[in-house]
């Protein structure tokens, strides 16, 4: 694929970048173990400091970097322009609360025969991030942010058709007063990354995207015995119970499945709805859907733009007409639009079966799938009937079913009465092949440290850890 800006509105290329040579990877790899020789010298507070000044350039640079997003993936103007808000913030969370997330945690010292006996988080080198084109900024952040403030250095490896996003990025660490080689841009395909990872300075990796390129990632790591963090995407259930809110529930599926035109992976894709109020759903939903504005997204009054690329829509499209084909019906779109940019209407297709292929596959794009089901149990069984397990949603206002739903949901993150999205305040994640590790909050944060066990005894003669070890 090549490394290049293509505004998927009009299919036009408007930049073009050359692949980094060997040469320029080792050099690039040199500086940011360098710099991480730096950076671990430093103190937490002035790494926070620095931390604070990227989220002030970002909200100073909002509308522009925002405009710079939309034009090389699509998503709408006031979708990107809260993106690098939630960046800024993200940014100063990470910078007020390292210092309490990096403290040394005391431990039971006479319940280990210690003098002194703690846990201490300390940085371990360049870490390697793999990231997607959906949410350029936002990705990278909730990964750069915590990686920085540690103490560790970022190496990024970027989708190709958000190169200029990307070199924001690493020039944003170097204006804020990061030492150089503290965040670099690679600009390289993905044949490049088993090399990078191979490198012995390169001590970590962390990927977001397809299932095929979390294996391949993995099975690199496990090589060289290096840790990773996989968020692999998701096929989320939105479960409607007969107590839920219906003209609530249905306006909320409706963003959670056109957020970021369809493309995202904590997006809701498949909604599980009892029978009782299956019709009465379906009806306030593919009205809400069909009533979306699918258009220019730089346009304020846009609400769903163009898919990233020519083959994504394709692709979608694919999956749809497939389960057409099978005997699915369709409430509203499903037709590939003629014209310019790479467009397709909101979709809700119903009357699935498992051989269609939008039964279990996730559609990365802004079509729901609609399941009817007789019971709690039967809606469990549907949800959990994938091998996804990222997000989840549950609409019911019966409180024995929340406790149920938070308990049985096969996820990593539970939603109940809302939409599921991130927070740097809570740990994202998923399970299944959706993925190991987590982003975000102190948990996040520890993925990439040396969780390193401090023993310190009294320096008598005799004294020591206990009559055996290990």
């Amino acid at each position: 694929m090549p490394i290049a800006t293509t505004n998927p509105a009009t299919g036009q290329v408007l930049k073009t970048y050359e692949a980094m040579s060997d040469e320029q990877i080792d050099a690039a790899i040199e500086r940011a173990d360098l710099a991480f020789r730096q950076l671990r010298g430093t103190t937490i507070a002035q790494r926070a400091r620095w931390l604070l000044a990227a989220a002030d350039l970002l909200d100073a640079e909002r509308d522009e970097t925002a405009r710079l997003m939309t034009t090389e993936m699509g998503k709408t103007y006031a979708a990107a322009k809260a993106e690098v808000t939630k960046c800024a913030t993200a940014c100063r969370f990470y910078a007020g609360n390292a210092p309490r997330m990096l403290a040394d945690e005391p431990a039971d010292a006479a319940a280990v025969k210690a003098k002194r006996a703690y846990v201490r988080y300390q940085p371990i080198g360049p870490v390697l991030a793999v990231m997607p084109w959906n949410f350029p900024l936002w990705q990278v952040m909730r990964f750069a942010a915590p990686v920085l403030v540690a103490g560790n250095t970022g190496l990024l490896k970027h989708a190709s058709n958000v190169p200029q996003t990307a070199l924001y990025l690493e020039d944003l660490f170097r204006r804020a007063g990061f030492p150089e080689g503290a965040f670099t841009t690679l600009l390289v395909g993905s044949d490049a990354v088993d090399r990078i990872l191979s490198d012995p300075r390169v001590r970590a990796a962390t990927l977001t995207g397809s299932e095929p390129a979390g294996r391949s990632i993995a099975q690199i790591a496990g090589r060289e015995i290096k840790k990773t963090v996989l968020e692999l995407g998701g096929s989320d259930p939105f479960v409607v119970m007969p107590s839920a809110d219906l003209d609530t529930a249905a306006e909320v599926a409706t963003t959670a499945r056109c957020q970021n035109n369809g493309q995202s992976c904590i997006a809701a894709k498949r909604f599980i709805v009892h029978t009782d109020v299956f019709d009465a759903f379906a009806e306030k939903f593919a009205a809400r859907m069909a009533a979306l504005r699918v258009g220019d997204p730089m346009d304020d009054g846009t609400d769903v733009g163009p898919l990233a690329s020519e083959r994504g829509r394709d692709e979608v499209h694919a999956q749809v007409t497939d389960a057409v084909d099978q005997g699915a019906t369709v409430l509203c779109g499903g037709e590939k639009p003629a014209g310019d940019g790479w467009y397709y209407p909101p979709t809700v297709v119903t009357d699935l079966r498992p051989e269609m292929r939008m039964w279990a596959e996730e559609v990365f794009g802004p079509v729901a799938g609609l399941y009817r089901v007789g019971s709690y149990d039967e809606a469990i069984e549907v949800a959990n009937g994938t091998s996804f397990g990222l997000g989840s949603n549950a609409w019911t206002n019966d409180p024995a079913e929340q406790e149920r739903f938070a308990v049985d949901l096969d996820a990593g993150n539970v939603f109940v009465n809302g939409m599921t999205t991130s927070y740097p305040e809570l740990p994202f994640g998923g399970v299944k092949n959706s993925g190991y590790g987590r982003e975000l909050s102190a948990a996040g944060m520890r993925e990439f440290c040396n969780t390193k066990t401090v023993w310190i005894g009294e320096g008598e003669a005799g004294a020591g850890a206990g009559a055996h070890s290990e």
